[in-house]
């Protein structure tokens, strides 16, 4: 099971770290990809984190102001989001991801057809 949280109300240029946790599975063991669902849009990967070499990928609106990351010893990943934008408002959520991070066969993150697990999202509002 994943739980997201660390999500809320922001003002643009805000930063704003989401966890992503794993109970009764370890996620050491997982690629896990962060997404983002938008009223009315379809649910995006926006990163991603390789299980075996944490390998890192991004969207190329996120790169350079979101930062994924893994504490082990918390089975815990980050997605850390700096310089926050009102585009960035969307509910966040996490996954298992069967498919390969940092593959050029996607060219960015692996898609939502790649999740195994969900967890049931974090909202993120952005605004002023």
């Amino acid at each position: 099971q994943l739980v997201e949280s660390g999500g809320g109300l922001v003002e643009p240029g805000a930063p704003l770290r989401l966890s992503c946790t794993g109970s009764g599975n370890t996620l050491d063991r997982y690629a896990i990809g962060w997404f983002r669902q938008a009223p009315g849009k379809e649910r995006e990967p926006i990163s991603c984190i390789s299980s075996v070499d944490s390998t890192t990928d991004y969207i190329d609106s996120v790169k350079g102001r979101f930062t994924i990351s893994r504490d082990s010893g918390k089975n815990t990943v980050y997605l850390q989001m700096n310089n926050l934008k009102p585009e960035d408002t969307a509910v966040y959520y996490c996954g298992t991801v069967n498919c390969r991070c940092g593959s050029d066969y996607y060219k960015g993150p692996p898609p939502r057809q790649c999740v195994g697990q969900w967890g049931p999202g974090t909202q993120v509002t952005v605004s002023s």
